[in-house]
């Protein structure tokens, strides 16, 4: 699976990328979770809220003092 590029399109390089895709010129961009474990993509979205989920209030406590100190470069 190819990387998306790191610079995004300016709106002209967008709009012809659409119109040549619509026209059939262009092949469509393709789905980006093509070829993946639909059960591991669904898994992947849920993201911090499932970790969450699974913690005790004192995991979260303790796991968002310590994001805290790393956001503000405290220790503690």
């Amino acid at each position: 699976m190819a990387k998306s590029p790191k610079k995004r399109e300016d709106l002209n390089q967008l709009a012809a990328r659409i119109v040549a895709e619509a026209t059939g010129a262009q092949p469509k961009t393709p789905d980006p979770d093509a070829g993946k474990n639909p059960a591991a993509v669904a898994l992947g979205r849920k993201g911090g809220a499932a970790r969450a989920k699974g913690m005790s209030k004192k995991a979260r406590a303790a796991s968002a003092k310590k994001a805290a100190a790393a956001r503000w470069g405290k220790s503690g």
